[in-house]
């Protein structure tokens, strides 16, 4: 990941930017606070451009246009923020994305942080520059011939804002979540020969710098507590398989943890049900789940959130070989429950089957969220825009489902229910590991239902968002880091002492 972007706060007293941005209603109306740096000149210039362009104000849309003589500045960007009206539900993160939009390589911007029919408080600001750096992520750390010179040309902006003091402070949060996103960006986009099960885990244990209790559990440790279904898994990749558990204690001692648990299939084949080769490169995104607890628990760490939280990883490769796991076998999951496997490419809620059981049993958590790129069919079902979300727990799904439409990272309920929990009935074990084609993000949930016992629970599919999906004002890299800021919000808002 190059850092593109260079961020400063300062008060509102001068401009000496490339660039003054500003932001202006549907009535193209700028605020009272920009109108002094303006120039002579420039409201004419302002109207006449939106003319030309047929700018009309609408939220997140932009224009950049030259600065008129004298002005202090080469150009004027212009960033819509819609009708004027209730401002609390503009997305201020995606506000801070669209202005990064317009800013080129090597410029430096004066931001002028307000609107011009509300106030815009700290917290709102801060989310304009995590919106800024989130644009500005790039991943090009393996382009040898374009990182180099990019790298000496960042953007450079400055908000500019009446109270800078109070930003500042909204700040350190944003960039402890911004920090978490990169991190999952980062390892979502790394290529599986040089991202798997052994260096994912010395990854997650950089984390100890942040005060992160980080475990690492090798095979010789998982065979003797008896995750067996994830190790099945593994079992044909000449790569070891590891458990990483990360301890983040931000509460009293003694407090029950809130829990995450992320799918870490490093690359995935499909194993002995081989996946056709057309895309396969893209299943080196299938941790996209692991990536996501890794960089909350950095976000948790990082701004000191007070609460005791886990965060386990099942990290596996899944590889055909002569040693590979078969169509037809029987394991015997932690639970001590018996999986008949009727597809080694339904391979990810074994290795969640074991890392789930293994949570709720050690650690009593007040609730386990596990993230997953574990069904195509919740892209069927739900396309790129929402995760799917199975849960135990109304007021859990609640909470996540407000989060989400926060944060942008939407949720959509599933149903659960016992006759979609019978289609995984085996003939020959206490259960199967895929019921076929109908349902089958429901019986992939219903699966994992069968290893929370009765903790409270929800499952994100996150097939459609964790990798390879949409661009949006935030997010330009195919790796996306969704989940961090929607469990981040989750906890801030409701399980913080």
């Amino acid at each position: 990941m190059s850092q593109r972007l260079k961020l400063e706060v300062k008060a509102l007293n001068t401009i000496g930017g490339h660039d003054l941005v500003i932001f202006v209603s549907d009535k193209l109306t700028p605020a009272k606070l920009a109108e002094d740096w303006l120039g002579e000149g420039a409201h004419a210039l302002l109207a006449r451009a939106a003319a030309a362009d047929k700018f009309k104000g609408k939220a997140f849309s932009g224009m950049t246009l030259l600065a008129p003589d004298g002005a202090g500045y080469e150009r004027l960007v212009v960033i819509g923020v819609g009708p004027d009206g209730d401002r609390d539900k503009l997305d201020f993160a995606k506000l801070g994305g669209a202005v990064a939009s317009k800013l080129g390589s090597g410029r430096s911007a004066d931001v002028i942080i307000a609107l011009p029919d509300a106030e815009i408080s700290a917290e709102q600001a801060a989310a304009i520059a995590l919106g800024l750096r989130l644009r500005a992520y790039v991943f090009d750390r393996y382009k040898t011939k374009t990182r180099e010179a990019d790298e000496a040309d960042p953007i450079t902006v400055t908000l500019r804002t009446p109270d800078p003091a109070a930003l500042k402070k909204a700040l350190r949060a944003c960039e402890a979540v911004a920090g978490g996103v990169e991190i999952a960006r980062d390892l979502v986009n790394e290529p599986p020969n040089v991202l798997y099960p052994e260096e994912f885990a010395e990854r997650a244990a950089k984390l100890e710098k942040l005060g992160v209790e980080v475990e690492i559990l090798d095979e010789k440790q998982l065979k003797k507590i008896g995750m067996r279904a994830l190790l099945g898994v593994g079992q044909g990749s000449r790569r070891e398989s590891r458990v990483v558990v990360m301890r983040w204690n931000g509460a009293k001692p003694g407090a029950k943890p809130v829990a995450f648990v992320g799918k870490g299939v490093t690359f995935d084949t499909g194993g002995i049900s081989l996946k056709p080769g057309a895309g396969m490169e893209d299943m080196k995104g299938d941790m996209a789940g692991a990536a996501c607890v890794t960089g909350l628990m950095h976000a948790l760490a990082a701004r000191k959130a007070k609460v005791n939280a886990i965060g386990v990883i099942g990290l596996v490769e899944n590889m055909p070989d002569g040693n590979a796991q078969r169509p037809g076998d029987i394991v015997t999951s932690l639970s001590g429950q018996t999986i008949e496997i009727i597809n080694t490419d339904a391979e990810g809620r074994l290795v969640l089957a074991d890392v789930l059981w293994y949570t709720q049993d050690k650690y009593k958590p007040r609730f386990m969220i596990n993230l997953a790129t574990l069904t195509g069919a919740i892209l069927v079902a739900l396309a790129q825009e929402n995760a799917g979300l199975f849960s135990n727990d109304d007021e859990l799904s609640e909470r996540l489902a407000v989060a989400g439409k926060a944060t942008g990272e939407t949720v959509w309920r599933m149903p659960l229910g016992a006759a979609y929990d019978k289609m995984i009935d085996s003939k020959f074990a206490d259960m199967k590991n895929s019921a076929g084609r109908y349902g089958g993000s429901i019986t992939a949930a219903q699966f994992l239902q069968r290893h929370v016992n009765e903790t409270p629970w929800a499952h994100l599919d996150i097939a459609g968002t964790g990798m390879g999906s949409p661009t949006s004002e935030t997010n330009r890299s195919w790796g996306s880091g969704w989940g961090v800021r929607l469990l981040d919000r989750l906890v801030a808002n409701h399980y913080e002492t």
